[in-house]
C-alpha cells in the first residue's frame, strides 16, 4: 500500500488507532455492549479525530523540516517564500518533481560546461596552429637575413617580401578575432539604414571579379534585377558578409565555375542567395562549417591565404541582424548560403 502525503498517512495511522480503541471498549464492556454503544461510537470518531489531526501536524512539520533545505538549495529560495511554494500535502511528490528536474538541469549544466570546456581547448588549439606558421616564417626569414642573407641581393628582397606576407596574414587573423569578439560582446553596433541590396551585390561581384578570372571563376546575378530591393540592414557589414561568401565560392568553386547571387521574396524579408557550382561540402562538415577556424580543406585553405574565420564572421553578423543563416550543400555539385534580411517597404 503506496502513502503518497501526510493526510494520507494520518487517516490511516487514526482509523486503525480508532478500530483498536473500540475493539479494547467492547472488550471490556462485553456485558453492557448493546446498552453503551452510542458512547462506543463517539470515543472511536474522538480518537479518530484526535490522532488524525495530531499526526497530520507533526508528520507534515517532521517532513517539511527535513524537505526544506533540500528544497532551498535546490531553488535558492528565502525560507519564508517556501511554504508558499510547497503543497503540503503533496509535499512528496513535489520535492520528488522538483529533484528530478533540478537533477535533469544540472546534468544539462554539466554537459554544456564540459562543450564549452573541449570547445575553448579546441578554439586555443587552433588559433595557436594559425598563428604559428606566419611567426616562424616571419622568424626563419629574419634569422637568414641576420645571418648575412641581408647582404646577398638574390634573396634579401625576396625574403622581404615573403615575411611581409606572413605579417599580413598574422593581421588578418588578429583583425578578424577582434571583429568577432566585438560581435560577441555587442561592442560593435549595427547601424540600420535602407539600401539596395542589388547595387551592393553587383559591387562585390565587380571587387572580386579579378580574383574570379584568376580561378577561372565566372561571377554574375542569376537574374536580371531591373527594380531594386530595399533592405533595413547595415551596409558595411551585409557588404563584409557577400565579400566572404563569394571568395569562399571562389576558393572552392571547380575551374569554369560559375558563382551566383540571387534574391528571394520572403513577404517581410528578402532571401539572398549565393551559389557555385564547386566541390561542394561534405554532409559531415556541414553542421561545424560557421566555427572558428574550421576548415574542410585545411591545406588548401591556407595556400589560399583563408583565416578560417570568414563564415565565423558572416554567422556573427548576420544572427547581429536577428536573421539566420543556412547552408545546403553535395559534394561535386556545389555548394549554396542563404540569408535573410529585413525588406524596407
Amino acid at each position: 500500500m503506496k502513502v503518497s502525503n501526510p493526510k494520507k498517512m494520518a487517516a490511516y495511522v487514526a482509523f486503525f488507532t480508532a478500530v483498536i480503541t473500540g475493539l479494547v471498549e467492547m472488550i471490556f464492556i462485553y456485558s453492557a455492549l448493546e446498552r453503551l454503544l452510542p458512547i462506543v461510537i463517539t470515543s472511536i470518531l474522538v480518537v479518530f479525530a484526535a490522532v488524525y489531526f495530531m499526526v497530520y501536524y507533526l508528520l507534515s512539520e517532521f517532513i517539511f523540516q527535513k524537505i526544506n533545505p533540500i528544497y532551498k538549495t535546490i531553488n535558492n529560495l528565502p525560507t519564508k517564500n517556501i511554504r508558499k511554494e510547497l503543497d503540503k500535502d503533496n509535499m512528496i511528490e513535489d520535492l520528488n518533481r522538483e529533484v528530478v528536474d533540478w537533477a535533469k538541469g544540472k546534468t544539462k549544466e554539466v554537459e554544456q560546461l564540459r562543450e564549452m570546456a573541449d570547445y575553448r581547448r579546441e578554439f586555443l588549439g587552433n588559433v595557436s596552429h594559425e598563428m604559428k606558421t606566419p611567426i616562424f616564417n616571419v622568424q626563419g626569414y629574419i634569422l637568414t637575413l641576420l645571418d648575412g642573407g641581408i647582404d646577398d641581393p638574390s634573396i634579401n628582397k625576396l625574403y622581404l617580401q615573403r615575411a611581409e606576407r606572413s605579417i599580413n596574414r598574422l593581421i588578418n587573423i588578429v583583425g578578424d578575432l577582434d571583429t568577432i569578439s566585438r560581435l560577441d560582446t555587442g561592442e560593435m553596433e549595427i547601424k540600420f539604414e535602407s539600401f539596395d541590396i542589388v547595387e551592393l551585390a553587383r559591387e562585390v561581384l565587380d571587387l572580386q571579379d579579378m580574383r574570379a578570372q584568376k580561378q577561372s571563376v565566372k561571377l554574375k546575378l542569376k537574374n536580371n534585377f531591373d527594380k531594386m530591393i530595399m533592405v533595413l540592414a547595415d551596409r558595411k557589414r551585409i557588404h563584409e558578409v557577400l565579400i566572404n561568401l563569394v571568395i569562399n565560392s571562389i576558393k572552392y568553386s571547380s575551374k569554369n565555375g560559375v558563382t551566383t547571387i540571387d534574391f528571394h521574396d520572403m513577404d517581410d524579408n528578402v532571401m539572398v542567395e549565393v551559389a557555385d557550382n564547386g566541390v561542394g561540402i561534405p554532409h559531415a562538415d556541414l553542421p561545424r562549417i560557421f566555427e572558428r577556424f574550421y576548415r574542410v580543406d585545411k591545406s588548401r585553405s591556407r595556400n589560399q591565404g583563408g583565416t578560417g574565420l570568414g563564415l565565423a564572421i558572416v554567422k556573427h553578423i548576420i544572427e547581429a541582424h536577428n536573421q539566420k543563416i543556412n547552408v545546403r550543400s553535395t559534394e561535386k555539385k556545389g555548394t549554396s548560403f542563404t540569408f535573410t534580411l529585413k525588406k524596407w517597404s
